[in-house]
């Protein structure tokens, strides 16, 4: 096994030897965290230690698997007979000790484990016993809530005592009723395991010696990770030896929302005096260049307790920066860049990173285009996510209400009240009818078939009809939003008000702007709605794509040879979350510095100056760069060409551009140039009231283009298209708010402003 030291740098090896003591292993990124605790926990046994005696705890069960075999190919190596250390997580750890030690906690030995489906059919199941449905309190809501208040050690009985309004006060109930049903049920949830180990632990002295005996060694990966019940955990398990070796970075930490705590990492010393720091500064993954720029971003954390990596792949090239007109150009540039890399080298692998998944949408409309081939991680593909697809089954079924397999999706979506039991009736209808489910939905209402279902069938019959009106009145934008409102979507994810659920509302908000880009572009919503089916049907490829797009939370543990850092505005990184929060933008800072250093090769910064705006698709919101680029020294960053600012640089956009204006006039416009010399225009060979010299769209641009007419009903508009000539010429004209609308001239009864 010391053969095998040899093979560690000298800080790794230090590590692997340190075996005695508490010992905190901070370890940068790419530095060799996994080799360093997989060598230490073999050489550990290759020196007598017996495997049973040596706990490794991790997240996830990729990496514990990881870990166990990288132990057992070590051995193998050594020579050493294999043996298993317990590797596991931490609730995986807590489910087999409490299945052990079952008699001791009060437990049956075979207690069941709800998952996350199970504690939301539990609180459902409940709510329907105690008669509560109200819109306020949806049961993924409730569940957060009980979720909560357990970790925070807080009893149905103490919630209740110190509730202040009635919502609270039923949550309570909800609480004492739900965990009524677990004992019942001889079941414990997510949190019961962790929650239930401590408590046995902390109240059985027997127990807890057993348990400390047993584990002499232990190791705790992604440390910065770790939440106050798994610290207090690992506490209660640690001997008096205290031989527990730690391993982390708090450069990393970013998972604050799922309760992670950071200061826990900070003060390991404090909590073990006598424990030793290495710090692994070594790494094998990024060029110095970009080691250098994301150290600049991360070093403006106040709290961190500091490293100063090496690259040991040289200096590297210098970052790119690009700033672009929009998404749209966002996505355009980096769709080129890609393909000009897997050109060179078809091998390299690729990763488009952003902050919030609704950003993954215009790089899969240019990719698909291009065709250009991708994976996804950290998300269904746009159009596959759950909340996209609900709202699609609105906008068919207003369309063509037999659509069963519409029907069935959102029959009951956000919960009204019909349940399997209505929804089999209903299907047995229609089967014995051989009609459809909207069909039998008709007959149940009209008393041909009775039953409770009534009300919330009839109340979902008159949302579809709603629906329907909005759809023959509305521009497609405004019946999608109604989709939203009308339906009671958006208000039920907005109550919930969970991070999955305000990245639901973000990628509804997202749809909407897509559609409202479908029309613009000339489809008709058809087009759009079909274009949507197929992109759900070509969502995977054959062989090993090039690109992958993930958002930053998902990078974590792994690297590209190029990435791609996208959406680096205020209000996305850092996400518009945590700007009044300081807390909350150096978790945001450490996401970037994860996102950095997940590059091998290259790394290039995006940007986009104008987003659009949810609830009104045709105004444009002008950002501004993420505070996170003037973090970085600009001697480590080229601005590559076309570009429309330098990196740091915030120039004065207009706050809501014609959106009809060229890419130069928007150039001119947005760089606050003059106006260019006029050129030779071609003339419009019809008729026209409108004579007014227009804005330059180049030199073969219809004269019309660019000039503000006023329409009687829609108010001052740009026009952005001529079609035809004479008697028949069309014109194309965009109002802010209202969308781009066509009118035949001599019809139309437009003013030249």
């Amino acid at each position: 096994m010391l053969t095998l030291l040899q093979e560690l740098n000298p800080e790794q090896r230090a590590a692997a030897e340190t075996t005695e003591g508490p010992l905190l292993i901070l370890a940068g990124a790419g530095t060799g965290k996994t080799r360093a605790i997989t060598f230490r926990m073999a050489h550990l046994i290759a020196s007598g230690v017996p495997a049973e005696a040596i706990l490794a705890v991790t997240f996830t069960n990729k990496a514990a698997e990881e870990m166990r075999n990288r132990v057992s190919d070590l051995l193998l190596r050594a020579g050493v007979p294999p043996a298993q250390p317990w590797l596991s997580t931490f609730h995986s750890l807590c489910a087999r000790l409490l299945r052990r030690e079952a008699a001791n906690a009060g437990l049956p030995r075979d207690f069941a484990i709800y998952d996350d489906d199970d504690q939301l059919a539990a609180v459902k199941l409940v709510m329907a016993n105690l008669e509560i449905d109200d819109e306020t309190l949806t049961p993924r809501n409730v569940l957060s809530r009980i979720s909560y208040a357990k970790n925070h050690g807080q009893s149905a009985e103490k919630m209740r005592s110190e509730a202040i309004d009635k919502d609270g006060r039923r949550v309570a109930d909800i609480f004492a009723a739900y965990e009524q049903l677990l004992r019942q049920s001889n079941a414990l949830d997510f949190d019961d395991l962790l929650l239930r180990t401590v408590k046995l632990l902390r109240d059985s002295p027997a127990v807890r010696e057993k348990w400390q005996t047993r584990f002499q060694y232990i190791h705790v990966d992604e440390y910065q990770d770790t939440n106050r019940v798994q610290y207090e955990l690992l506490r209660l398990l640690t001997s008096p030896k205290q031989n527990v070796c730690v391993v982390g970075d708090e450069d990393q930490s970013i998972y604050r929302w799922r309760g992670a705590d950071v200061s826990i990492l900070m003060s390991f010393s404090r909590d073990y005096p006598a424990a030793r720091v290495i710090k692994l500064e070594r790494n094998y993954r990024s060029t110095q260049q970009i080691l250098d720029a994301a150290g600049a971003v991360v070093a403006n954390n106040p709290e961190r307790l500091g490293k100063s990596l090496s690259a040991e792949n040289g200096t590297g090239a210098n970052l790119r920066y690009f700033e672009g007109r929009d998404a749209h150009a966002e996505a355009e540039f980096v769709a080129g860049e890609l393909e000009r890399i897997l050109n060179e080298d078809s091998s390299q692998t690729c990763a488009v990173e952003y902050r919030t998944n609704f950003q993954s949408r215009a790089f899969e409309e240019v990719f698909r285009r291009r065709g250009l081939r991708y994976k996804l991680v950290g998300g269904f593909s746009f159009y596959n996510r759950a909340e996209v697809k609900d709202a699609l089954a609105y906008v068919r079924l207003a369309m063509h209400p037999e659509d069963d397999i519409s029907l069935l999706r959102v029959l009951n979506v956000p919960p009204r009240g019909i349940g399997k039991t209505t929804v089999d009736a209903l299907q047995a209808t229609a089967r014995a009818d051989g009609s459809s489910l909207w069909a039998a939905i008709e007959k149940f209402v009209s008393g041909a078939a009775g039953g409770r279902a009534v009300a919330p069938l009839r109340a979902f019959q008159e949302i579809i009809a709603k629906l329907q009106e909005s759809l023959a009145t509305s521009e497609a934008p405004d019946f999608l939003r109604a989709v939203l409102d009308e339906t009671g979507y958006m208000g039920m994810l907005k109550d919930r008000n969970t991070p999955e659920d305000v990245a639901r509302i973000e990628n509804l908000e997202e749809l909407v702007r897509a559609v409202a880009e479908g029309i613009e572009n000339g489809e008709s919503f058809s087009d759009f709605l079909d274009a949507a089916a197929l992109v759900s049907d070509a969502d995977t490829f054959e062989g090993k794509p090039g690109v992958t797009l993930i958002t930053l939370h998902s990078t974590k543990g792994l690297e590209f040879d190029h990435v791609f850092l996208t959406g680096m505005e205020e209000g996305i990184s850092p996400h518009s979350r945590a700007l009044n929060e300081e807390k909350g933008i150096e978790e945001e800072r450490r996401l970037v510095y994860v996102g950095m250093t997940r590059a091998r090769k290259s790394l290039t910064l995006t940007r986009a100056v104008y987003r659009r705006i949810f609830g009104n698709e045709q105004q444009l919101r002008a950002s501004l760069p993420s505070r996170f680029l003037a973090e970085i020294p600009v001697e480590l960053v080229e601005t590559v060409r076309g570009s429309m600012a330098e990196i740091g640089q915030t120039r004065r956009y207009e706050p809501d551009p014609e959106y009809s204006y060229s890419p130069e006039e928007f150039l001119r416009r947005v760089r606050g140039q003059s106006q260019p010399p006029s050129a030779t225009r071609r003339p419009s060979t019809g008729s026209s009231t409108f004579t007014r010299p227009p804005t330059r769209r180049g030199a073969d641009a219809n004269p019309l283009l660019g000039q503000k007419v006023r329409h009687p009903n829609y108010g001052v508009g740009t026009i952005v298209g001529v079609e035809g000539d004479d008697e028949d010429r069309r014109l194309s004209v965009s109002f802010p708010g209202r969308g781009t609308k066509k009118f035949v001239e001599r019809y139309a009864q437009l003013q030249h402003v």
